[in-house]
């Protein structure tokens, strides 16, 4: 009998004092004792790879994604055999995850350039990026291969050591996938592989969690688990990534194309996907009533030419489905579905729910499965109101001729993305991917996912008391050539700040000998110490040497940033 092993400090490991777990593949399930293991390696092996050079990072990223070029049809082979996916399912995994690892390398070092900002001119700042320690990738069945690449891959290329926690229904792909990086030449550590039962889940999660090295976590998964994940991490005080369920509509307005609208919906429930089984498929459709009639007759017409079963993960997933599907028809909706036998417990007809209501289970709960259900609005405003019922904001689409319309409209709809004349189901490498409500929180891809993985302390260097100008550079020095250093000779013998001649030096804490320069903002240096015409209007840098003295009670305009008041004359 095959096990899958966890992979910890670069070498497989299965324990004899530990029993193996019996799933679609036979695994070893990690004990507490190894959790911490796990943690140890990739603590120690911080250590080093956070100091690695973006350059080398970015080779080693390229060269995980040309082993998974080679080694894709084992991949395929594997995913179909562990959840049951279609092979087109499987190739789509392994080509969109070659993307991400090659677009990721790419982005390395920009994002982790830091920055110098605008200060109040009294220090100089820089604003590092850094990366933040262990960080514990939970990833799902459901799209093996590429989910389970973003989890770990933003982390790594910021200098992140992670430890990936595989699903117990697909830990063959998984663990295939933290293969490659040690055969690829990433140190020992850097990326460790865990498994765990189901049941020993939570008490696995709260080992790691708690660990002071572990920094944070990312999980893709139900919106159940996730609640558990963020109450956890936040006793523990620890950032979390949260990509979790959807209830993903279409909205199908009076100028739409039927046809592109009905392929698109079909293929978003259906086609090419995971057989219903990923978070952005299409559930629900809103049709204005003008075009309801129609577009449901495109889509059960492309129903019709379904000539096989899906199958879906689990015998429950099943029967969750037909819970589903039997409120709706209990509930006055009519059930089509495809004709296609199924001949075992894994097996579900696509299914589409003709007058759906909002009464009715399906309309709220995620399904993740085979199931499409249509609901006829009077208009896009009442199409709205309906989703912002629900729960859950992950993707959404629009079908209309107008894009200025659908731009409108997508303004007012809470989802993580919005696709105009598509279908629901699209991801890039180059795009953020995350929810809204109980779709989790967060940005996964591109430069978004990678500005999650960073920390950004800023460094301040201070002037000091002792500290003499005419040695700093500063941007200021360009601007007024002539300032030179204020006198220190005379103690501030007020709270007012009085200058020598009368004026309220209230953003200085020195009184000034006449000539010299003070800084009167936050950003830029000062007006010359000297009489001048009462309320006149003066900007930072002028010379307001004059022969005469303000009067008592009036007010200098210093630019935009404030007046000063006269106290008192010579």
């Amino acid at each position: 009998m095959q096990i899958t092993p966890l992979l910890i400090n670069g070498q497989d490991t299965v324990p004899t004092s530990a029993d193996p777990v019996d799933s679609s593949t036979t695994f070893q399930g990690v004990t507490p004792a190894l959790a911490l293991q796990a943690i140890s390696s990739s603590a120690q092996a911080f250590t080093s790879w956070s100091k690695s050079s973006p350059s080398y990072r970015r080779q080693l990223l390229q060269k995980i994604a040309g082993l998974l070029s080679e080694r894709a049809d084992e991949f395929v082979q594997c995913m179909q055999q562990e959840i049951h996916a279609p092979a087109v399912w499987a190739e789509i995994n392994v080509h969109d995850s070659i993307n991400l690892l090659n677009e990721t390398a790419g982005l390395i070092s920009d994002s982790m350039m830091g920055s110098v900002p605008v200060t109040n001119g009294e220090s100089y700042a820089m604003v590092l990026k850094e990366p933040l320690g262990v960080v514990l990738s939970m990833v799902p069945w459901n799209a093996p291969i590429i989910l389970g690449l973003r989890g770990i891959v933003a982390p790594l290329a910021a200098g992140n050591t992670v430890i990936l926690k595989g699903s117990e229904l697909s830990p063959r792909t998984h663990y295939l996938l933290a293969s490659l990086f040690r055969d690829a030449g990433f140190p020992p550590g850097v990326v460790n592989f865990i498994l765990h039962r189901a049941e020993d889940a939570e008490d696995i999660f709260q080992t790691m969690i708690a660990h002071p090295a572990v920094r944070k976590c990312n999980f893709t998964g139900s919106t159940n688990v996730g609640r558990i994940i963020a109450s956890k991490a936040a006793w523990a005080l620890k950032p979390v990534l949260l990509e979790l369920g959807g209830k993903n509509f279409a909205l199908v307005l009076d100028d739409a194309d039927i046809e592109l609208a009905a392929r698109e919906i079909i293929k978003g429930a259906f086609l090419n996907i995971q057989n219903g089984q990923i978070c952005m498929s299409t559930d629900l459709v809103f049709a204005v009533q003008e075009i309801a009639p129609s577009i449901t007759s495109r889509i059960l017409s492309h129903l019709e030419l379904i000539t096989s079963p899906y199958e879906v993960i689990s015998p429950a997933s099943k029967q969750r489905l037909q819970n589903l599907v039997d409120d709706a028809k209990a509930k006055g909706a009519s059930i089509h579905q495809a004709d296609t036998p199924c001949l075992h417990d894994h097996q579900f007809p696509a299914t589409v729910i003709e007058g759906l209501t909002s009464d009715m289970d399906y309309f709220s709960m995620e399904s993740f499965g085979p199931v499409v259900g249509i609901m006829q609005v009077e208009s896009e405003v009442e199409a709205n109101e309906l989703s912002q019922r629900l729960a859950y904001g992950l993707s959404a689409s629009i079908f209309t001729a107008s894009h200025f319309k659908a731009l409108k409209l997508a303004g007012n709809i809470r989802s993580g993305a919005i696709h105009v004349n598509a279908m629901t189901v699209h991801d890039e490498a180059t795009l953020p991917h995350g929810g809204q409500g109980e779709s989790g929180w967060g940005r996964f891809g591109a430069k978004w996912g990678l500005d999650r993985t960073v920390n950004a302390p800023d460094i301040d260097t201070h002037h000091g008391e002792n500290c003499h100008q005419d040695q700093i550079p500063h941007p200021e020095r360009e601007l007024f050539p002539q300032m030179r250093p204020a006198s220190t000779s005379e103690e501030v013998h007020s709270a007012q700040h009085k200058g020598r001649y009368g004026c309220h030096l209230e953003d200085d804490s020195r009184n000034h000998d006449v000539g010299s320069w003070f800084r009167v903002s936050d950003n830029l240096a000062g007006f010359r110490c000297g009489g001048s015409a009462a309320d006149g209007l003066y900007n930072e840098g002028d010379d307001i040497t004059g022969t005469e003295y303000p009067e008592v009670g009036s007010r200098l305009q210093i630019g935009a940033f404030g007046t000063k008041e006269v106290d008192e004359t010579p």
